[in-house]
């Protein structure tokens, strides 16, 4: 495939077949993934990657925060709330994606509850935390997301699929705890993983994007 054709036919996938991907894949992916670049080439991503048992101790103990009402406290700034365009473009993803399980606007509670399968990684067989030094800040969020881009391409190529999740890194303080991770490392988001279940309708979810002439402007 080439990366055009992955962009094309790529989609966020909530559903997940539970089938784990093979370890020598999972090594070779996340190996080509260190050639992405990154500013002054600091490569500032640590990545934890979770799968099986480590994988469920983290879902459990996400559900605990969730049930006890905690607030997030992502260790970076997500407070920022989007406004105009920005808003109606959320507004228009998050009517997509429960347009197609069938949930509507007005019913909260199953909102709700397709909002905590994020905690859950959507019954993926792996999930990926991508962190970094707290005092990066902004330069190591850009690396980061180049980095996840890559990987994101690079998991295409090989079959599988992916969702982005902002939601894994709301609540930091469950993964610092069961990864050890020092106080010092911040975790900015993550990403689940694996073959995606085709016959889930939430995977037929599907979102718009600008026209070039909205999002681009060419200087001669």
């Amino acid at each position: 495939m080439t990366i055009e054709s992955i962009l094309q036919n790529r989609a966020s996938m909530r559903a997940f077949l539970d089938k784990p991907v093979p370890n020598e894949t999972l090594k070779h992916i996340f190996s080509s993934a260190q050639l992405s670049p990154s500013n002054c080439n600091v490569q500032p991503w640590q990545t934890c990657v979770v799968s099986g048992a480590t994988k469920d101790k983290l879902k459990l103990q996400f559900m605990e925060t969730l049930k006890s009402g905690a607030s997030p406290n992502p260790d970076f700034n997500w407070l920022p709330q989007y406004q105009g365009v920005h808003r109606e473009r959320q507004f228009g993803s998050a009517n997509a994606l429960y347009s197609a399980i069938g949930v509507a606007r007005e019913d909260k509670k199953a909102r709700q509850m397709a909002m905590i399968r994020n905690w859950q990684f959507f019954d993926a067989p792996h999930a990926v935390f991508f962190t970094m030094d707290k005092y990066l800040d902004i330069m190591g969020a850009v690396d980061l997301g180049i980095y996840a881009q890559t990987l994101s391409l690079l998991m295409a190529e090989h079959g599988l699929s992916n969702c982005m999740q902002g939601a894994l890194g709301q609540f930091p303080d469950p993964v610092r705890q069961i990864l050890n991770l020092p106080d010092d490392r911040g975790i900015l988001f993550g990403m689940s993983f694996g073959y995606a279940d085709e016959h889930e309708a939430v995977n037929s979810t599907k979102t718009d994007r600008e026209p070039i002439d909205n999002a681009v402007a060419f200087f001669d």
